[in-house]
């Protein structure tokens, strides 16, 4: 098999592996057997644990900020731009929930090239709700920053809870789900 298929499979099944256990509790045996090669050739394609963690999370958070990214600049009234962005996350993960896990493992090491690049990743993710809230509330006529502030960190906790949830519930596909928080913001908010 061609190297770069090979490295796909691995940093597949990495993903599954460190989305389940998290970095402290994955196995790269594991990893190693779900695709069929030895630890050690896992070991000659990414270097360490760390360089296939990384290499999950960069396809993770890569594909995640992209599509949020994408989403937003289509642009589209304030008010249905919440829901077309959890209809963009849950599209990208749909075949791979466990992806999303990869950005917000407490298990990773605090310091060193995971740390930065999942900090990074939020930080992106952070900025994106940022810019919803403050679209969204100024379209309402609210523009206290504090108030957008909070707004944004409650809906990163939404989408966080509402991801989690989900990553358990395989028969529920992207398109259920997003129909699903449809009706929960129309009973909520009246959208």
């Amino acid at each position: 098999m061609p190297r770069e298929e090979r490295e796909a499979q691995l940093v597949v099944a990495g993903t599954e592996e460190f989305g389940r256990a998290g970095y402290a509790g994955a196995s790269m045996v594991e990893i190693a057997r779900r695709v069929g090669v030895t630890k050690p050739l896992l070991y000659q394609y990414f270097g360490s644990k760390d360089g296939l963690y990384l290499a999950c999370l960069h396809r993770a958070g890569d594909r995640l900020t992209e599509g949020v990214a994408t989403t937003m600049a289509g642009g589209g009234e304030p008010e249905k731009m919440p829901l077309k962005v959890l209809s963009a996350i849950f599209t990208t993960f749909d075949h791979d929930r466990y992806a999303w896990r990869l950005l917000r493992d407490a298990t990773v090491p605090s310091t060193g090239d995971i740390a930065a690049a999942a900090a990074d990743y939020r930080r992106r993710l952070d900025a994106f709700a940022l810019l919803g809230a403050t679209e969204l509330m100024t379209s309402r006529g609210l523009a206290d920053p504090v108030d957008i502030e909070a707004i944004a960190q409650v809906w990163t906790g939404v989408v966080d809870s509402l991801i989690s949830w989900w990553i358990d519930r395989p028969d529920e596909d992207a398109a259920a789900m997003t129909a699903r928080c449809a009706r929960i913001m129309g009973g909520l908010f009246g959208w």
